[in-house]
């Protein structure tokens, strides 16, 4: 029940902020914060490492006025989330890499090693795999490794109706150095407009490669139900794809997921894999 705990506390911390009449954009950023503080996601500290033994992360926020801001690649801060929040307060939408560390740097981000002793020895397993050879072909990569993927992410609508989507993670295993998943994509890891608000984890280049978030948000902007809407998403995927998704529409919340995962609302913690928030 240890993981159901981070999504509940997240919640929570989530829904304190609403229940003050704060905006969604504050509650999800909350949300985030405390998934990438317990190092047992995999987003902030405890992020999975690259095949060269570096944390690079991504995270974005997007608000439904289409205000959004991202990050990938970062290395060497606490929390991409509170990154990406800065990066909406500038012109740009996406920051990337050495670069995005410096802006976050002059933001007053200080640094910070998000690498723990289980992430440690969870890229030492994987470079052992890899010398081995027990890497399974291209086709089955995700059925053989679905426990590897647990981006965090929230949606929220606030008391006046508007709507905010983000996500966070370390990436999955056997990453290469400079690998970006869908997590910090725009239309991709999170959508955000006047329908709602979509956020989704599991196989960045699957769901990179269907446009996903944006996939849902569009049924939902068509006038299909938000679970519908999330369900009809989840049939872009064959079952060896992991795929979860969240979002949150003027009909309220719901999730689709082909694999067990734990998601939080209206007071109730569910599932037991990877942590999401509605």
């Amino acid at each position: 029940m240890e993981i159901v705990d981070a999504a509940e506390a997240s919640g929570r911390g989530a829904l304190s902020i609403l229940e003050r009449r704060g905006s969604a954009l504050d509650a999800v950023t909350q949300a985030i914060v405390i998934l990438e503080d317990d190092e047992r996601t995999n987003a902030g500290t405890g992020s999975r490492l690259r095949i060269d033994g570096r944390a690079q992360m991504d995270a974005s926020l997007m608000t439904d006025d289409l205000e959004c801001g991202a990050v990938a690649a970062l290395e060497g801060v606490r929390n991409p989330i509170l990154v990406a929040r800065k990066v909406m307060e500038t012109p740009h939408v996406l920051l990337v890499g050495e670069d995005a560390v410096r802006f976050a740097r002059r933001m007053g981000f200080g640094p910070y090693d998000p690498i723990t002793p289980a992430s440690r020895e969870r890229w030492r397993e994987s470079l052992e795999r890899i010398r081995s050879g027990r890497l399974p072909p291209h086709a089955k990569r995700w059925r053989r490794f679905r426990d590897l993927v647990g981006t965090v992410g929230a949606v929220a609508r606030d008391s006046r109706g508007r709507f905010c989507a983000g996500s966070s993670t370390g990436g999955t295993a056997f990453m290469m150095p400079g690998r970006v998943g869908d997590s910090p994509i725009v239309g991709s890891g999170i959508y955000c407009g006047p329908a709602g608000a979509v956020s989704v984890t599991g196989a960045g280049e699957e769901i990179v490669r269907r446009v996903l978030s944006k996939d849902v948000y569009d049924r939902m902007a068509r006038g299909r139900s938000t679970r519908v809407a999330c369900r009809e998403g989840l049939k872009l995927f064959p079952r060896t794809v992991p795929v979860g998704i969240i979002a949150v529409g003027a009909d309220g919340p719901a999730e689709a997921c082909n694999r067990e995962m734990a998601w939080w609302t209206n007071g109730r913690a569910r599932g037991r894999a990877s942590h999401r928030i509605v």
